[in-house]
């Protein structure tokens, strides 16, 4: 069928050079993602977003809201019990939730996740089977720098911060929005 056809190699430097450079990393391409997945959120007191990945692929994302079907806190309010909303599902559990009614198992995955996760969070993805946390704010909670630091002296998750670069993060939006996109 094409036998007669010429090939060639077209390789334009500058345009290549100009895609290596605005490609973003596999952490700024996932911690972008879970950004985007934290504008669902529906609990006005922190939004978050979670993309759980493995193998370079998305699993599963989760953001924090109220449960399927009820009344979002940007609707009925927070339920305020102890300084903490009990209405707002967390992200994270939303990303356990989705995987498991997806049949996903997120054994050896990593999360990708806005905030560092709460205790509760935190002891529910090693259970699930997370290997990796990445996160780009830290939560301040006693009980979970406990748990954190045992996690990590027994080697059961590993935790990293990565934090996205504004001018990074910039850049992407010049570039998907720009006029004339390479």
């Amino acid at each position: 069928m094409y036998k007669d056809v010429e090939v060639e190699i077209v390789l334009d430097r500058e345009k290549s050079r100009r895609i290596k450079e605005i490609r973003p990393t596999k952490d700024e391409y996932f911690m972008l993602i879970a950004k985007l997945v934290s504008l669902r959120a529906t609990c006005p007191r922190l939004r978050v977003g979670a993309v759980a990945v493995k193998d370079g692929y998305i699993l599963a994302t989760g953001y924090n809201g109220a449960p399927r079907g009820m009344e979002h806190c940007i609707d009925a309010g927070c339920l305020m019990v102890g300084g903490h909303c009990h209405r707002a599902v967390h992200a994270e559990q939303n990303v356990i939730a989705m995987a498991a009614r997806k049949g996903i198992s997120l054994e050896g995955a990593t999360l990708y996740v806005t905030h560092f996760p709460c205790d509760t969070c935190f002891k529910l993805l090693i259970n699930a089977g997370i290997r990796e946390i990445v996160y780009e704010e830290m939560y301040p909670n006693k009980a979970t720098e406990i748990l954190l630091k045992e996690a990590r002296e027994k080697g059961i998750v590993k935790i990293r911060q990565f934090r996205l670069s504004k001018d990074r993060v910039k850049a992407f939006l010049e570039e998907l929005f720009s006029e004339d996109v390479v």
